[in-house]
């Protein structure tokens, strides 16, 4: 192997001009030797990239050098020699990341190697627990069976995002780190002083992003206890601006119990909020705004049912969005509507 040999105090200087011109064997650590720097050469380098440097001591040798030893840098990564290539390409590497948590998706041909992936997941993340889906979200609790892999057993953590912090269990409550961006757009659209209604609220994604930066009253309302549980402990840890009212059951009982009429109405229930939308716009203003979500292929369908809703009431459409895949040739939809 090729180095050049050159002396401790002016080792950063040579290296720079040495990179700038791609001379050197970035696989191979640096070695140091006395009062010297041996730094590992792709090949000799010409007359006038020694002249560049202007330094008398500088030798070129022949010497050993250690291989660089890199982390990978995907979970792919981790798994290159301990499982054969074509099985790698299969492995879906989407997961997410909640809290100190990973939750991952291993398709059942896997099942053998569930825990050879999951220790990689540990490896690569550097988180506490890592999770398997083992269900779909199900039930009117919007909760999944998660099956424990690797690390701690412990499925409660505090989630950061856009400067808040969730506490939440995901095994008792669902929480998609991937609407991040999607209630960060929401949050900039809320003036304050508003009232708003989020009609299944969860851990308080919304409201609490929301209360962070306005003034105003939000009515948080959730049919899983557990959710309201940790809503009420979210309220606690974030510095709110806002008032939340943090309400446990069935939003529709509440809507058709309470005369609230709402400046903003969120419907972040994709599979079902299509149930709810007439007692929403109900409780709607006169000019109020209605964030609506459904899983949809195309946006007609949503903004249909929202006309339909809205019986006589004009209604004016904002904008219209995909949130996300949701499965192949479906979207996690969202609407933005105005109803006068």
């Amino acid at each position: 192997m090729i180095g050049l040999k050159i002396p401790k105090n002016q080792a950063e200087y040579v290296r720079r001009i040495l990179l700038k011109y791609s001379m050197i064997d970035l696989k191979l650590k640096i070695k140091r030797q006395d009062n010297y720097v041996l730094i590992p050469l792709i090949k000799e380098p010409p007359e006038e990239i020694i002249a560049e440097m202007g330094i008398s001591q500088l030798e070129v040798v022949h010497t050993s050098f250690e291989d660089h030893q890199r982390s990978p840098r995907s979970l792919k990564g981790y798994l290159e020699g301990q499982i054969v290539p074509e099985k790698i390409e299969e492995i879906n590497k989407s997961f997410d990341i909640i809290g100190d948590i990973v939750i991952l998706e291993i398709p059942e041909e896997f099942e053998s190697i569930k825990y050879l992936i999951a220790d990689a997941a540990l490896k690569f993340t550097k988180r506490r627990s890592i999770y398997r889906k083992g269900s779909k979200v199900k039930g009117i609790k919007r909760t999944r069976y998660l099956e424990f892999l690797a690390g701690e057993d412990i499925s409660q953590t505090i989630h950061k995002e856009y400067g808040s912090r969730f506490m939440l269990d995901v095994r008792k409550v669902y929480f998609s780190p991937r609407l991040a961006t999607e209630r960060d757009k929401i949050v900039k659209q809320v003036k304050d002083d508003e009232i708003i209604i989020d009609m299944f609220a969860g851990v308080g994604p919304f409201s609490i992003s929301i209360a962070r930066q306005h003034e105003g009253k939000i009515y948080a309302i959730d049919i899983n206890p557990d959710a309201i549980y940790y809503l009420k402990r979210n309220i606690e840890l974030n510095k709110v601006k806002g008032e939340i009212i943090p309400i446990s059951g069935d939003v529709k009982k509440f809507l058709e119990n309470n005369d609230i009429k709402a400046d903003r109405i969120i419907m972040n229930l994709p599979g079902m909020a299509c149930k709810f939308l007439k007692n929403a716009i109900k409780s709607l203003k006169e000019g109020g705004i209605l964030h609506y979500y459904e899983f949809s292929s195309d946006f007609n369908q949503p903004v249909t049912r929202i006309r339909e809703a809205a019986g006589s009431r004009k209604v004016t459409i904002l904008d219209k969005r995909r949130v996300k895949s949701s499965s192949p040739g479906r979207w996690h939809m969202g609407i933005d509507a105005k109803i006068h």
